[in-house]
């Protein structure tokens, strides 16, 4: 009777040993997974860039110079105006390259020249429509540069401040605008968002570019099919 107590409580007691030895090396276990697994998370967050607008990463994009050519009057209220609007296109995320004729423009340089440069070397045109855009002639020899350039391109964003409808430029009545006058904060983010719909586009284009080279045999037909695609106009509308 004595042995099987004996033998009973011996082995009650390695059970519980056991027991306790297993509780420990779980407790252990656990202690040094949880920091590698939080170290593990805490280097995910750490390591995962900010996703970019897809549009930025074009090769197309740098086909141009500048994203947004914005050309306003002399006026100082209207240059105040338009560096702020460049100011926030510019600041990262949105990160686009943006001419000042103020800032930008090469000293020296022909005026007409150096407008007509930029014009060209511009994806979108920003007109800031005010009454001294409208008494300015430099003005309104840019806006119908641009529209020569493209006039039903859907490249152009005319943006209306001070005015009334009834004075919104004739040449331009096939565009929707922007009037700042009631939300300007509200318009540039538009203005943001339509860019860079327009960029987004391009990489769409440059994909159909990409399967139109495909099957071409003939590097003079991928030339002229490149020049086709970076023209077609991307069918933005632009809000009022």
């Amino acid at each position: 009777w004595f042995q099987k107590l004996f033998k009973s409580r011996k082995t009650s007691s390695t059970e519980n040993e056991k027991d306790i030895a297993g509780e420990k090396l779980a407790t252990a276990t656990s202690i040094e997974s949880e920091p590698s697994s939080s170290a593990s998370s805490e280097g995910t967050a750490l390591t995962k860039p900010e996703r970019l607008k897809v549009g930025l990463s074009s090769e197309l994009r740098w086909k141009r110079k500048y994203d947004v050519f914005v050309c306003h009057s002399s006026a100082q209220r209207d240059i105040e105006e338009a560096t702020r609007l460049v100011l926030f296109l510019e600041t990262p995320p949105r990160s686009l390259r943006c001419f000042l004729w103020h800032r930008d423009s090469c000293p020296g340089g022909a005026i007409s020249t150096e407008f007509c440069k930029a014009v060209e070397n511009s994806h979108i045109r920003v007109l800031l429509i005010t009454p001294s855009f409208l008494q300015d002639g430099w003005c309104s020899y840019m806006m119908h540069q641009a529209l020569a350039e493209g006039p039903m391109s859907n490249r152009m964003i005319p943006l209306l401040q001070g005015l009334s409808h009834s004075q919104y430029p004739p040449e331009l009545r096939f565009y929707y605008y922007i009037d700042l006058s009631r939300n300007p904060d509200y318009g540039f983010s538009v203005i943001n968002k339509t860019v860079q719909s327009y960029l987004e586009k391009l990489i769409e284009n440059e994909k159909k570019l990409s399967c139109s080279l495909g099957g071409s045999s003939s590097g003079s037909d991928g030339r002229d099919r490149m020049q086709e695609i970076i023209a077609k106009p991307c069918g933005d509308v632009y809000s009022t």
